[in-house]
């Protein structure tokens, strides 16, 4: 009779321990507009619009002063890059000094901030999860001293910018309501092909709340990812074919001269 009174007793709190307890932390909903990005020879680029909702425990909004803030973070495939630092050379050539390999490094990074990264977060945590152009994990493949890796890293910083690879867009996030947020990341027309993503982060007082990712393949189609299949798969007929391809424009335009 006492087993039962006590199975009575604890089914109450065995039942509790097994509902499933409510969210304490909100939820990230992402989407983007484009999942799918295919580049001909017309291909100019592409505008690439992220978007989302941020679900709060009980549906309800902070009742606190801290504001919500939202990060947009657009990652190509990684790759093996080799970076040159040149010199002038008697003050009339430049030739190549010196050079540092990099194992994996962003082929593509866009990140859009409802607000400047720094503000929102400490040196430590946006390293973490490599927020903003100065908190990329590069991965030297050299033991570089640490000067020389900065220089180097500054410089393929520099140059990725300015080919508009890498692109930092502080205040490109819009929020409404506290609850949508949207943000526009241009794909520019070297982008390369593989697969994507696109990570959203919710911040909030200092802390990253939620995360979510969502993928976006780019690749060729037409003639173009008829040319590039063949490179990959058959790279000695397409050598082939490209050098005869060379002799005969080399040859007709020749012939061309002549009769003119």
């Amino acid at each position: 009779m006492k087993r039962g009174w006590l199975a009575v007793l604890a089914a109450p709190l065995l039942m509790a321990q097994s509902a499933p307890r409510p969210a304490t932390k909100p939820v990230l909903v992402p989407d983007v507009s484009q999942r799918d990005i295919e580049i001909q020879y017309s291909f100019t680029g592409a505008n690439l619009l992220l978007f989302g909702a941020i679900l709060y425990p009980g549906g309800r909004l902070p009742d606190d002063d801290k504001p919500t803030d939202i990060v947009v973070v657009v990652k190509g495939p990684v790759q093996s890059i080799l970076v040159r630092e040149k010199q002038k050379l008697g003050g009339l050539i430049w030739v190549n000094a010196s050079r540092l390999r990099y194992r994996s490094a962003p082929s593509f990074y866009a990140i859009a901030s409802s607000k400047p990264i720094a503000r929102m977060l400490d040196a430590r945590t946006r390293a973490i999860y490599e927020l903003g152009l100065s908190s990329l994990q590069l991965s030297p493949a050299s033991s570089a001293p640490l000067q020389e890796q900065d220089r180097f890293a500054r410089g393929l910083v520099d140059l990725k910018t300015r080919t508009g690879l890498y692109v930092e867009a502080p205040g490109a996030v819009e929020i409404t309501d506290g609850v949508l947020y949207r943000a526009r990341v241009a794909i520019p027309a070297r982008v390369p092909v593989g697969r994507f993503t696109a990570e959203t982060f919710l911040i909030r007082d200092g802390r990253v709340l939620a995360a979510a990712t969502r993928d976006i393949e780019i690749r060729k189609s037409g003639f173009e990812r008829f040319v590039a299949r063949s490179a990959e798969r058959q790279s000695v007929l397409y050598g082939l074919a490209a050098v005869a391809l060379s002799v005969l424009f080399g040859w007709g335009a020749g012939v061309i001269a002549r009769r003119l």
